[in-house]
């Protein structure tokens, strides 16, 4: 394998939150009146930042949008998460086989990171390099939490493979020059492959495609 160090998004990638987290989005704002359907949401807010679904909602209630919105989210998508929560199939066969250093590098919180892979036990596997663009302020688009998690790890872009799902993720991974491997399924896999991403279907295969570059 040429590459120094693996570095994988979290949801949709390690851990299958975004049935939940955006089905939560969706059941939340039509009840407020927005009206969004599910299979949209789920193209047009994979991988996109709190701030821009809230607003996307927000613009579509025809109830008043309650203050506390994000907190609510919080609550019942992190009860959510505890009960309902799985890990992507293959993926723990996956790091089991990595014979290179491999962190988590994503938009959530940390808490919220911690939580998921502690919930699917991947959690010891990844240990301390658990980063999130909270801890600098950036988000993806911006690269530079791809870039500053293989920086802490001791290496350059160049030297890495980001895993993504998300056409924000794959365009940070890109800007930031790394190489980048869409795990992708019929919804988003004309996106990932605008954005320059190496496509893939099955979590199963990613250690032959990465042992063949």
């Amino acid at each position: 394998m040429k590459y120094k160090c693996v570095i994988f998004d979290c949801d949709g990638v390690l851990v299958d939150t975004e049935d939940i987290s955006i089905g939560t989005f969706v059941e939340m704002g039509n009840k407020l009146g927005a009206n969004i359907d599910f299979e949209f949401a789920m193209v047009n807010f994979l991988g996109k930042s709190l701030e821009y679904c809230f607003d996307y909602i927000e613009e579509r209630c025809t109830e008043p949008f309650p203050e506390d919105f994000e907190k609510q989210y919080r609550t019942i998508s992190f009860e959510k998460f505890k009960n309902e929560l799985q890990a992507i199939p293959g993926v723990k066969e996956l790091i089991e086989k990595l014979d290179v250093p491999f962190c988590v590098a994503s938009n959530g919180p940390l808490n919220k990171m911690e939580l998921n892979l502690r919930t699917v036990g991947l959690d010891k596997v990844f240990g301390t390099n658990m980063f999130s663009a909270y801890q600098i302020n950036k988000f993806k688009p911006d690269p530079a939490l791809f870039v500053h998690a293989a920086a802490t790890l001791g290496f350059k872009p160049e030297e890495c493979a980001v895993i993504e799902d998300s056409d924000v993720g794959v365009k940070a991974g890109i800007d930031g020059g790394f190489d980048v491997f869409g795990f992708a399924n019929p919804r988003s896999e004309a996106l990932l492959k605008k954005e320059g991403a190496n496509l893939f279907y099955d979590m199963h295969k990613l250690y032959d495609l990465l042992e063949k570059q």
